[in-house]
């Protein structure tokens, strides 16, 4: 039995992929656990702290040498994993090396420390797959620069666009998420290392080099003031890792909109046994962009659960901090799983012009609204510009005539304007060249992203 979706054997494969499971499994958090204890013997090594030889016995422990359910059964006892691996390490180093372990550190640096280092590992693997989504965009966007499509609002038609313009609004919304990452990678990324109530007891006057080194060894960020109870960085990446989940399902939301069987604009990149039903051999639904929207269905809530814990209790919180332990794996989870979906997506959407096409004469004319309205307004005022086309729309949903063809018989309707003229407003070209502008926007934005490396 599993407690989570996310890490069931039968639906863990369909929500995240294993290798994200890998990263915040318990042999990737006793490795990163004993990588920070052997930091934090390298680091009083160096500064004399305390004398030479335990890091060096610390390096040689391997994680495989840990008995992972006498830690689980442990730690239940003891509360926290931190207490019953010290002793376990402990059996492990030489004798004469015992008393130096652990030494001014306290339990919630070190697993601090540790789930830090795991989800360093974790965003680089989001990363990987984020590039290839924002690729896949750009290429998608510039190939579809000018496919005259159906722009909706509410839902219902509202004037041309193009596809490549739609996609660039999905690039963009995922560039912005991107312009904050080197903040998060600040904020989150930091080593703790501060003692039982964050001060370290000011037990030598080496602490803050000592913290420095430490920090620096594991590839981290170091700040003297404690972050024990101070969760901004945690809520800075749970929030981050919100938002790109987010952004992904803008995107999924209107690819499920456009494979529907009424508009049948796109369709998710065939793979065989994909997407069918039990009950019905025709159906082939969009999986990918299914499992982007249920990651967001849960990730708004992990987020706040995140948040909550920022209200920790003076300089170590009863349960805020045990309560986080959960949050951010599945959030990790949660976004891998959605970038994995979302690389199907932005590398094989598959596009149906001749239906984009067929769709823009679906209102008989009424997309063009717009553009006969701009026409009439210098002639007529805007005021009655708006009124005019809107009673011509009336009369095309009545008739089931188009609005080219109603547009002149009504009485109000200017004898200046000629067929001709009339004619111009019923062309998608200028505003399909008009959205096809802004894809060189979008997809020059994320292609200089990648080129200065924030992902």
């Amino acid at each position: 039995m599993a407690f989570s979706a996310l890490d069931s054997k039968v639906t863990g494969p369909l929500f995240s992929p294993a290798a994200m499971a890998a990263v915040f499994s318990d042999e990737a958090r006793v490795a990163a656990m004993l990588r920070v204890e052997w930091a934090l013997a390298e680091a009083q090594q160096r500064h004399g702290v305390i004398a030479q030889g335990l890091a060096e016995a610390l390096a040689a422990i391997k994680p495989a040498q840990f008995d992972l359910e006498a830690l689980g059964q442990a730690t239940a006892l003891s509360g926290v994993p931190t207490i019953p691996f010290v002793a376990a390490l402990r059996a492990l180093v030489p004798k004469d090396t015992e008393a130096s372990l652990h030494k001014s550190a306290t339990t919630q640096d070190i697993l601090d420390s540790a789930m830090v280092l795991q989800m360093q590992a974790g965003l680089d693997m989001l990363c990987g797959d984020l590039a290839r989504v924002l690729k896949g965009l750009a290429a998608l966007s510039e190939r579809e620069a000018e496919t005259p499509c159906v722009g909706r609002t509410y839902g219902q038609h509202a004037a041309p666009v193009s596809f490549g313009y739609k996609v660039a609004v999905w690039l963009a919304g995922l560039c912005d998420v991107m312009e904050a990452l080197p903040l998060v990678r600040a904020q989150a990324f930091k080593a703790s290392l501060a003692g039982p109530v964050g001060t370290l007891a000011g037990r030598s006057d080496k602490d803050a080099a000592v913290g420095q080194t430490f920090a620096a060894l594991l590839g981290l960020g170091y700040d003297a003031v404690p972050w024990h109870v101070r969760r901004s960085g945690p809520v800075t990446l749970a929030c981050w890792l919100g938002q790109l989940i987010g952004a992904l399902a803008k995107m999924a939301e209107d690819v499920v909109f456009l494979a529907s069987t009424e508009v049948a604009e796109v369709a998710e990149p065939f793979i065989k046994g994909r997407g069918g039903s039990s009950a019905m051999p025709h159906k082939r639904n969009p999986v990918s962009a299914t499992l982007i929207l249920a990651a967001h269905r849960q990730a708004p809530a992990l987020v706040a659960m995140q948040m909550a814990a920022m209200n920790a209790a003076h300089e170590r919180p009863a349960g805020a901090w045990h309560g986080e332990w959960t949050i951010l794996p599945q959030l990790f989870g949660l976004a891998a799983g959605a970038l994995v979906e979302a690389v199907r997506l932005a590398e094989g959407l598959e596009v149906d012009q001749a239906r984009m096409q067929h769709n823009l004469g679906q209102t008989r004319g009424l997309i063009f609204a717009d553009a006969v309205a701009a026409l009439l307004a210098p002639r007529i005022g805007a005021g009655a510009a708006h009124h005019l086309v809107a009673e011509a729309a009336d009369a095309v949903r009545v008739a089931g005539e188009t609005l080219q063809a109603v547009l002149p018989r009504l009485a109000a309707w200017p004898q200046s304007v000629d067929a001709a003229t009339l004619e111009t407003c019923f062309d998608s070209g200028p505003a399909v060249r008009a959205a096809a502008a802004l894809v060189p926007l979008a997809t020059a934005r994320a292609r200089q992203m990648m080129t200065d490396h924030l992902i």
